[in-house]
């Protein structure tokens, strides 16, 4: 795997090394004993994607280079790959890239020899969000097999809801979709069910927001909770072990309740804190396999409390 650009590359075994290693990150302290410079190129607003890989790089030693599109030569022109070719060129080790254009990794990859990874291709992928939603899911029921699983909302305009509907087919889970009129995506191969029946059926509840700057058909959303959303009275009909997700950010009031976003049944801000440990593991799995570290190169210091260990290094 030279670059991390679409869940439909990952074998099973990429994406169980991934969550395993995550696994250990959450009880260990790695640091890379070298010199890594990355850069994060996020051409589109970002705070969880972006924040939490700066979060991963600083945790594991790398040097981060600052990088702000509207004050770039992008802003003279200077073309996405261009800018992607200058970082490799002044030595950069490692890029994670964010743009609206929902094809750009296909026409670059190639000719870069430094590590990519894809963090939101416009409308088409998130892979590394899709990484810690099986993360936070992995946590929860220890299987993916057989789990039902809706995503709910904006499915037409959303990355997170193709990546996550592709892998976790891929894993054995049932997958169903749940969108307003208009909003539905006909070229996922899945089944579409009216919100009450994902509620009541599934074990995860996945939800999306509207992405207004993406299109123009919803202009209000007053109505929109009580007829498309998750409610009080809904999430009451949910099975007793069934979980909330949302990859944020979330609009209060609008797809989900503002008291279900921290109840006991929501994973959202544990969905965020998986974030870190998964795009450490990415972060360490395609360094690894350009050569760049070696397990002799990262040390390991395992996280004690209370004079008890965590884990196992």
């Amino acid at each position: 795997m030279k670059h991390f650009m679409s869940v439909e590359q990952l074998s099973m075994v990429d994406i169980q090394s991934i969550l395993e290693k995550s696994h250990d990150l959450r009880q260990t302290t790695c640091h890379i004993n070298q010199r890594v410079f990355a850069a994060n190129l996020f051409f589109e607003p970002s705070t969880r994607t972006k924040m939490s890989f700066v979060v991963a790089q600083k945790k594991l030693g790398m040097d981060v280079l600052d990088f702000n599109e509207g004050h770039s030569s992008a802003q003279k022109g200077e073309s996405l790959y261009d800018t992607m070719k200058t970082f490799e060129a002044i030595g950069t080790n490692l890029l994670v890239v964010r743009h609206p254009d929902s094809a750009w990794f296909n026409a670059f990859t190639h000719n870069m020899s430094i590590p990519i990874i894809n963090g939101g291709a416009g409308k088409s992928e998130h892979p590394t969000q899709s990484m810690l939603d099986l993360d936070t899911i992995y946590q929860e029921f220890g299987r993916f097999d057989n789990l039902d699983v809706a995503i709910i909302g904006d499915i037409k305009h959303s990355r997170v809801a193709r990546s996550n509907a592709k892998v976790l087919d891929k894993l054995g889970a049932h997958v169903y979709l749940c969108a307003p009129p208009g909003l539905a995506d006909d070229t996922l191969d899945f089944p579409y069910i009216p919100i009450d029946e994902a509620v009541e059926n599934c074990d995860v509840v996945m939800l999306l927001r509207i992405q207004h700057e993406r299109h123009h058909e919803l202009s209000h959303t007053n109505q929109y909770l009580e007829q498309y959303g998750l409610t009080k009275s809904r999430e009451q009909k949910m099975k007793p072990h069934a979980i909330i997700m949302h990859p944020a950010p979330v609009n209060r009031g609008v797809e989900i309740d503002s008291d279900l976003i921290e109840c006991r049944r929501s994973r959202i801000f544990q969905q965020m804190s998986n974030g870190v440990p998964i795009r450490m593991a990415i972060m360490i799995k395609l360094l690894q396999e350009w050569g760049m570290i070696y397990d002799n190169t990262i040390e390991k210091r395992q996280h004690f409390i209370g004079g008890q260990r965590l884990g196992a290094v």
